[in-house]
């Protein structure tokens, strides 16, 4: 065969290989972090390409330096009064907006109480946001002070939440408000009704508040409330939204302001709620009345209720799982992955993507494209960004995956029939 037909086949294939919108073709998930102490979370600052930080269970904060790919071996952070008893430990960090400039972050974690366990529970430890700021004399290491800017008492060791971040600044006077996923309380079927209870009761619910201003004398909490829904009206006034049952994992759409929310589900369904940037708050997801698309104790939808936009059965088949780990919307540079919501099940180890124009039309796995060649990861319980939009995923195993395009075996020969081509000329 002539050496030109032979370029003219390959690329052809590599054309056809490379074409955009086919779902899931040519995804690799990359190793960039291994022997990680039980990584929850990752996230960047906006404005820092260079780093991820990687939060560990037990409350260190770590840097991987993405320029040469090394976690530093000292720690950012140790909140050393972390518990992991039960669902416990650093659930998750977000960097305010302008970090870049002021050093301000926040630390979602689990420090015991010294209580006594309430409500029948077991769980003497409470759920708390704190803020820290980097020290003025390394960017690598934070002032260990916190300041308190909310907590709340866990009756259980279970459903704690675990989500924090920032509305993203989609318009030029969009105010940015910090949001937090907290988890009705842990007891099955939250008898207590956490989630529809909106007065005295934080379980289940999204909460927002503003950290610029602080409206309270109590030096123990630190923020403002913005124009939440129940703030002038009967209900606590940090409530966005509620009816959920554990929502673990969320995420912003980075170019849209969109929310999307991962909440666990009980004995049979797993479910992603949305919500759009413009939604005015107090949205009622419906636990523990329904449990993602069908009724949980019985009874039709109530006027008012949000359904899932997306749900799937508890199970081992494709689409199957029994713990959700809600995503993101890609905005990073792998252009297959562009605008699709991609999430996971911890349990069954799937991840999924759709296009959230049709969550149920588009879904389908692409963890065996992920991880072809590789062992997949043992238990995935986040995913987060870097400062471009790059996607990793956080396996508590100890491995933090960067997602890349595969390279592509075509490209490759092209190379080598390249390099074949120079080595004749030297002989």
């Amino acid at each position: 065969m002539p050496r030109s037909d032979l370029f003219a086949i390959v690329i052809g294939a590599s054309m056809v290989a490379l074409a955009p919108g086919r779902a899931g073709a040519g995804l690799l998930a990359e190793p960039v972090a291994t022997a990680i102490s039980n990584p929850m979370y990752v996230t960047a600052p906006r404005g820092d390409p260079d780093r991820l930080f990687i939060a560990e269970r037990s409350g260190n904060i770590r840097v991987l330096d993405l320029t040469t790919g090394q976690v530093l071996p000292t720690s950012f952070l140790d909140v050393s009064d972390t518990t992991t008893t039960g669902d416990g430990g650093i659930q998750s960090i977000a960097f305010h907006p302008d970090y870049v400039n002021n050093g301000r972050f926040f630390v979602y974690t689990t420090v015991a109480n010294g209580g006594v366990p309430i409500d029948g529970g077991s769980s003497p430890f409470s759920s708390v946001i704190r803020e820290y700021a980097v020290s003025a004399g390394d960017p690598n290491v934070a002032d260990p002070t916190p300041t308190p800017v909310i907590d709340w008492v866990q009756p259980r060791s279970n459903h704690n939440g675990g989500w924090i971040g920032f509305n993203p600044k989609v318009g030029p006077s969009d105010p940015q408000y910090l949001y937090i996923m907290s988890g009705d309380g842990g007891k099955q079927g939250d008898p207590d009704n956490n989630a529809q209870t909106l007065e005295n009761d934080l379980l289940g619910k999204v909460l927002r508040i503003d950290v610029e201003n602080d409206d309270f004398a109590d030096e123990n909490l630190n923020y403002a409330i913005p124009d939440n829904p129940f703030a002038s009206t009967s209900g606590d006034d940090e409530i966005w939204s509620y009816g959920l049952r554990n929502p673990w994992r969320a995420s912003f759409d980075r170019a849209t302001g969109d929310l999307w929310i991962g909440d666990v589900g009980q004995g049979a369904r797993e479910e992603i709620n949305f919500q759009s940037a413009s939604n005015p708050g107090g949205d009622n997801y419906a636990w523990n009345r329904r449990e993602g698309l069908i009724p949980h104790l019985g009874g039709p939808l109530v006027a008012g209720d949000v359904q899932p936009v997306y749900d799937y059965r508890h199970g081992s088949d494709e689409l199957q799982g029994n713990s959700v780990v809600g995503g993101y919307v890609y905005r990073g540079p792998v252009r297959d992955l562009v605008g699709m919501y991609v999430f996971a099940d911890t349990v069954s180890g799937r991840i999924w993507q759709f296009d959230p124009a049709d969550p149920f039309g588009t879904v389908q796995s692409i963890e065996d494209e992920l991880f072809a060649g590789q062992p997949p990861p043992g238990l995935i319980v986040s995913f987060g960004e870097d400062a471009i939009g790059n996607l990793y995923i956080v396996d508590l195993s100890g491995s933090v995956y960067r997602i890349v395009p595969e390279p592509s075996s075509a490209w490759m020969l092209i190379a080598a029939l390249a390099a074949g081509r120079r080595v004749r000329r030297r002989t």
